[in-house]
């Protein structure tokens, strides 16, 4: 058989500028709209002044408030619901963090919508408020009393036998709050097509848009279509329904014109959900060798008054080593902000940095090569559950990175290594662990008397590559050209679309699709393997083109989950499954430079070797590779939400003012894949791959730094003046 052509699927509609995106679509009579947001950080609108605003050239609406008659709560996607907060803006005076939308402007142009948005006054009486974990105001529960269903993690007596343990490793670490920042903004076009209403915009969960406006606006959800064939990145900021959906949509509906919203960059850093700010103690008890005893994890991190956005933390860290006692303690600090949520590897990427930076400096507690100290405290059985994991080549992670990166040749000594510029040479390893999990999904496919073969499946592609993974394994499996199979997702009207995030989306769409592929085969009479001549073989059925719809659950999931993921509520299970515990693995080495001098820190090679069961799609995965591991890098060196103690909310809102790593500061990315199908998990053998990516390179990168200086790094940015 033909090798298939294994490139990007839709890199042509992408560099020619022919793929749509949510806010590309210009209907005819298109309305612009922009909200104005409240100033300060807590407390209730007492007077909105729109006058100025409603005088305005070009001017439709101004709106202020919605009657719960009208608009209601979309709930909390966390919670049961579909919404990244509870809180829907516009349905009272209640100010709950800087940046919330008081009022919602719509014009002809985007100009006058601008202007006028930007005109609208509001006096406020204010309360005091809390942004920070330590401010005075600030509220913290713990985690399992205030949600019995997220329980800490508990695993002997990992408090006595930390006590008892010869070499004892105590420090806390302090994980700032990010945002996603993805290339495409926040974005929607609503129109009314008689009482059908359709949404375009670039989500992550068109499931939960359907079904979560529908809430809002009394709608039978068959009465909503959600399109969204392409999001120009996610990371997590597109996870659920956006506070604008409700509102555009009766404003579209009082004017009888489609309405479009961009949400300028500065509003997004408040008007969807962020990363955390967290912090973690890790105590780790171990013998002289190294071989670990007992270890502990306490988290808190921020969430919001309204919601209680559930730590994770622990869930991952419990599970990287051969740990008999581990203890767990997480709790929630309530400050006043919009609900936090998923950003990119959510929790793993910073209890990663906080666990495998301890685990460091284990290694030279004990005097130990920070590799060897890891492999020595690999495990094949999930230390929480006692069940064996699905696949765990961690181990080989680690020693082909070693051989890979040049490991041996590295002197040990913090501040040994040179450059020929005088350059301080650091070198650091880190592992890190993203859970496996899966969702219910639905895949319709079709063959067409021309050979083309059409796959309708829960998905959304955000640039990870899941139309070519999808793509890719349908040509290897009929023997057809990649070119002739069209893949449809992200679009309510095929299937239900559940959330895609997690490392899970192809881990869902894939066993659907290799379930859709034996029954079409079937249907065409083909036999179960073997290449298919499509357009012969529709032919001979002589019924018009043959389709097929398939149902999937992940393993041990009921029949009653897809169910729930048809009606747009959270649906995924995992990383405990009846038999197993999945999880995918990766290893990080990087190497850093500092300059003598000016201490400015750089990275001029990165390597990644993981392990994320079968490789889908070959160049797609290396480009999740190169994007997480830069993520990595930025998260260590550049990225930090800094928030505005005088008014709340947060100060750095722009790009100029919220760095991220860019081409000049990433040089040499290399990766690799153990590319062993984990066939107790799917029959595909597939697991996930965008997350865990990034999760140990922001340690690799701390840990790399003490090695060039002998400095330990524990608050991440690692900025100049730290390293002074």
């Amino acid at each position: 058989m033909k090798t298939p052509d294994l490139r990007r699927v839709d890199a042509h509609e992408k560099v020619t500028g022919s793929a749509r995106y949510g806010a590309d679509r210009v209907p005819a009579d298109l309305a612009y709209a922009m909200f104005a947001v409240a100033t300060f950080g807590r407390g209730r609108t007492v007077a909105i002044d729109t006058a100025a605003a409603e005088a305005v050239p070009g001017g439709r609406l101004v709106l202020t408030r919605f009657n719960e008659d009208e608009l209601r709560g979309p709930g909390f996607l966390m919670g049961g619901g579909f919404a990244f907060q509870s809180l829907q803006p516009l349905l009272s005076d209640v100010v709950a963090y800087r940046g919330q939308p008081i009022a919602l402007v719509v014009a002809d142009t985007l100009v006058a919508a601008t202007e006028a948005a930007e005109l609208v006054r509001a006096r406020y009486e204010a309360e005091p408020f809390a942004v920070g974990l330590d401010d005075e105001g600030a509220t913290s529960v713990v985690q399992e009393e205030a949600l019995p269903w997220f329980p800490d993690v508990k695993v002997g007596d990992a408090e006595s036998a930390y006590a008892a343990s010869p070499v004892q490793i105590d420090e806390t670490y302090l994980h700032p709050a990010q945002h996603q920042v993805p290339m495409e903004l926040i974005s929607s076009v609503v129109e009314w097509q008689g009482d059908r209403l359709v949404v375009h915009e670039g989500t992550q969960n068109a499931g939960a848009l359907r079904h979560g406006v529908a809430t809002q606006l009394n709608l039978d959800p068959a009465d909503v279509e959600v399109i969204s064939p392409y999001i120009g990145g996610g990371f997590g900021s597109r996870n659920a329904l956006q506070p604008h959906i409700g509102p555009l949509a009766l404003a579209a509906r009082r004017l009888m014109r489609p309405v479009k919203l961009v949400v300028p960059r500065p509003q997004t850093f408040h008007a969807g959900s962020f990363r955390p700010v967290s912090r973690h103690r890790i105590r780790l008890g171990a013998d002289p060798s190294g071989r670990l005893l007992a270890a502990l994890h306490d988290a808190e991190h921020q969430t919001s008054r309204h919601d209680l956005y559930p730590a994770m933390f622990t869930e991952m860290t419990s599970r990287l080593y051969a740990v008999p006692n581990f203890g767990g303690r997480q709790r929630l600090v309530q400050t006043d902000v919009q609900t936090p949520g998923f950003m990119r590897a959510p929790m793993e990427g910073p209890a990663s940095f906080a666990f495998e930076s301890a685990m460091d400096a284990l290694a030279y507690a004990t005097g130990q090569d920070p590799v060897e100290l890891r492999l020595a405290n690999d495990t094949a059985t999930d230390p929480v559950t006692g069940l064996p994991f699905s696949s765990r080549h961690l181990a080989q992670c680690l020693t082909r990175g070693a051989e890979r990166f040049g490991w041996g040749k590295r002197d040990p000594r913090p501040g040994s290594m040179r450059a020929a510029d005088g350059s301080f040479v650091g070198l650091g390893v880190a592992v890190g662990a993203h859970p496996v999990m899966v969702a219910p999904a639905v895949a319709r496919m079709s063959a067409a008397a021309d050979g083309r073969v059409t796959v309708s499946v829960d998905g959304h592609e955000m640039g990870q590559g899941i139309r070519s993974a999808i793509a890719l394994l349908v040509a290897e499996d009929l023997g057809v050209p990649v070119r002739d199979v069209v893949v449809r997702v992200g679009d309510t009207r095929l299937a239900p679309q559940h959330l895609t995030a997690g490392a899970w989306g192809t881990a869902t769409a894939l066993p659907a699709v290799h379930k859709a592929l034996r029954e079409l085969r079937g249907q065409l009479g083909t036999g179960d393997t073997g290449t298919v001549d499509v357009a012969a073989a529709v032919r001979a059925t002589g019924g018009g083109s043959p389709e097929v719809e398939v149902t999937s659950v992940g393993p041990g999931q009921p029949p009653e989950m897809l169910d729930r993921s048809r009606a747009g509520l959270f649906s995924a299970a995992g990383p405990v499954f009846p038999d197993f515990t999945a999880f995918s693995w990766a290893a990080h080495f990087v190497e850093v430079r500092i300059e003598a001098t000016t201490r400015r820190i750089s990275v001029p090679r990165a390597l990644c070797v993981a392990d994320c069961g079968r490789v889908a799609s070959p160049v797609t995965a290396a480009s999740q590779v190169r994007g997480g591991v830069t993520w990595g890098i930025s998260q260590a060196l550049r990225e930090s939400s800094e928030v505005d103690g005088r008014f709340g909310g947060f100060l750095n809102t722009t790009l100029e003012e919220y760095p991220v790593a860019v081409n000049a500061d990433i040089q040499e990315i290399d990766f690799d894949f153990i590319d062993e199908p984990d066939l107790l998990l799917n029959d595909i053998g597939v697991k996930g791959l965008g997350e865990v990516t990034m999760i140990g390179a922001a340690a690799a990168v701390a840990n790399a730094v003490f090695h060039a200086t002998g400095q330990r790094q524990n608050q991440l940015p690692i900025r100049i003046e730290h390293v002074m």
